[in-house]
């Protein structure tokens, strides 16, 4: 190892003890990390930076716990940047596969589940995702403004545990308004 290569293991206190790392040492590691997991997510994904699915969220808490593990010394520091980089591949591969696989996609994200039909709850759905009436009283009233079933048409339980609404579309109501003798009738559509 040269001496840019010395240096940087002095300053990051690689090799050593976690009992023997400074506090420094220890804040430089972070940093480090930090700047390498940010650039392995740019590099890997934008799927991080959106609303995330379960799939999302395994690969966010694995990669948090690996890279810790290079912050407090507890796994070589390197070979965990590595284990990262080919953790966030994968994430990417899988994500490329579910987008080009139909078949795919259910095996890796699962699946959206009706709740709702022409303003039927619909109750295998509902048992399949393990909700109450009240939980989705509760997404239509966040969603929607009202908790009133018999104003959607269809609402599913998507992959990325959010609840989709399609309202309820009535055809208008026409009323004819004649105003005065002489006057041309007004239609109006309610």
């Amino acid at each position: 190892m040269g001496a840019a290569g010395e240096v940087i293991r002095q300053l990051l206190g690689l090799g050593r003890d976690i009992g023997d790392v400074s506090a420094l040492q220890m804040a430089l590691r972070t940093v480090v990390i930090y700047a390498v997991a940010l650039a392995i997510i740019r590099l890997g994904s934008k799927r991080f930076l959106s609303k995330a699915s379960a799939f999302d969220v395994i690969v966010a808490i694995m990669l948090g716990s690996i890279m810790s593990s290079a912050i407090n010394g507890s796994a070589p520091f390197v070979p965990t940047i590595v284990a990262g980089a080919v953790l966030v591949g994968i994430h990417w591969l899988l994500a490329l596969l579910t987008a080009r696989l139909d078949w795919f996609g259910p095996l890796i994200k699962g699946h959206r589940q009706l709740l709702i039909r022409d303003g039927e709850v619909q109750e295998e759905g509902m048992h399949s995702s393990g909700l109450s009436r009240r939980d989705l009283e509760q997404h239509l009233r966040l969603e929607t403004g009202t908790p009133d079933v018999s104003k959607v048409r269809l609402a599913y339980l998507e992959r990325n545990g959010k609840l989709s609404v399609v309202p309820m579309t009535r055809p208008p109501r026409v009323t004819d308004v004649s105003v005065e003798d002489g006057v041309q009738t007004v239609r109006i559509e309610l």
